[in-house]
């Protein structure tokens, strides 16, 4: 919320027995539409309140009922006070932003509802079936290497390699790459993650093979493999939450298009210089 909230509920904290008291004695009254004050002429009634609190940041729904009751009516107390200041002198461009704030409000609800509905396990099937469905197990690859500057130098370094050298050691020793402390480990990779020149590298070799020197756009490295594998497609119930999602989004985009397609939406023919939305002098006309 913002920091009339946090001011609120401080000075809650230091009156709240009588608080509760109060609420206690009107709470079996109590419905949506009970004024809790007015200001100015509007009455501020519990279900502003309970409209708020269901739009708040997870934080501020851990702290206790009575702190944030206080905290959300005086805050709505102070943006009413505010809001009545405003309509007093209101701008063009005042308008204008109301109107865009209640069009993205109530688009925002709608939106809110439609993610909320249930996604069957037909949809889900869908999604998988597009996703993975022609997918084939993935080769995955463990290497190590070990970088340097020159052609010369990862010569060296493969010759001492096939002396006996530890690779490990030789990569903390000489490699100018980040993986240098840590051995020259990569870890798991597959295609399409690294440059094309390493991953032909890796390609053509063998579990435990040490590469000849191969040039990329960073260097020179001399590869080690240490282990191959085949990444299987996962099932899916492995990925449901992950289709479902994609799944709703695929609802919704298909529900709001129908909407859409069944307004009445009129795009007027008029030549409009793109670059006049940074005109924000028009909004004062």
């Amino acid at each position: 919320m913002t920091r009339l909230l946090t001011g609120a509920a401080l000075a809650l904290a230091l009156s709240a027995p009588a608080f509760a008291q109060d609420a206690a004695d009107g709470a079996a009254k109590a419905d949506a539409s009970t004024v809790l004050a007015t200001v100015n002429g509007t009455d501020i009634t519990l279900g502003n309140l309970i409209a708020l609190r269901g739009r708040l940041p997870a934080q501020y729904l851990e702290l206790p009922d009575d702190l944030l009751y206080q905290g959300m009516l005086d805050q709505i107390i102070q943006q009413q006070v505010l809001s009545d200041t405003a309509r007093e002198d209101l701008s063009r461009a005042d308008e204008i932003g109301l109107e865009n704030e209640t069009r993205a409000f109530l688009a925002g609800r709608v939106l809110e509802r439609l993610t909320a509905e249930p996604v069957d396990d037909a949809a889900v099937q869908a999604a998988y079936d597009e996703i993975y469905g022609n997918a084939e197990p993935a080769t995955e690859y463990n290497a190590s290497h070990i970088l340097v500057e020159t052609e010369e130098a990862a010569q060296e370094i493969a010759g001492k390699i096939a002396e006996g050298a530890d690779f490990a050691e030789l990569a903390q020793e000489e490699s100018t790459g980040p993986t240098g402390p840590n051995g020259g480990q990569l870890g798991w990779f597959g295609p399409g993650m690294m440059v094309p020149e390493f991953e032909e590298a890796v390609k053509g070799m063998e579990a435990g093979e040490v590469s000849d020197p191969v040039q990329t756009q960073f260097g020179w490295h001399v590869i080690r493999l240490n282990e191959v594998r085949e990444q299987e497609v996962p099932a899916l119930d492995d990925v449901r939450p992950e289709l479902e999602d994609v799944a709703r989004n695929a609802l919704v985009e298909a529900e709001v298009e129908r909407l859409t397609e069944a307004a009445e939406v009129e795009r007027t023919e008029v030549e409009i210089d793109p670059a006049r939305i940074r005109d924000t002098d028009l909004l004062e006309n």
